[in-house]
C-alpha cells in the first residue's frame, strides 16, 4: 500500500494524510465546527432537568476519620515518585506556584 507523503523541507516534517499544515480556511472551518458542538452541547444541557436549584448529596458520614499522620506508608512514596513527571532521586521537582 503506497503512501501519499509528501516532504515539506522548510520544516523539514512529512505531510501525510493524517497529518498535513492546516490553512487558514480548514482552521476557520475547525473553529466554526467546535462552536456548533459547544453550542449544540449547551442546548443540550439546559434542557435537563437537575430536580431543582440545588443538589444535595445525602451522607450518613459527612468528614473521614482522623488517622495516624505520622505512619511510615511505604508505598507513599514510591507511589509520588511514579507519578511525578519531573523528579530526582530524593526529591519531586516541581515549579513553586505551578499547578495555581
Amino acid at each position: 500500500m503506497k503512501k501519499d507523503v509528501k516532504n515539506n523541507s522548510a520544516a523539514g516534517e512529512k505531510e501525510s494524510f493524517l497529518w498535513h499544515h492546516v490553512s487558514e480556511e480548514e482552521k476557520e472551518k475547525i473553529r466554526e465546527g467546535a462552536k456548533r458542538i459547544m453550542d449544540d452541547f449547551g442546548k443540550a444541557l439546559e434542557k435537563i432537568d437537575s430536580g431543582g436549584d440545588f443538589v444535595f448529596v445525602e451522607r450518613e458520614v459527612f468528614v473521614r476519620e482522623e488517622g495516624n499522620a505520622l505512619k511510615n506508608d511505604s508505598d507513599f512514596k514510591k507511589i509520588m515518585f511514579e507519578n511525578a513527571p519531573k523528579k530526582n532521586k530524593h526529591s519531586i521537582l516541581a515549579e513553586k506556584g505551578g499547578w495555581i
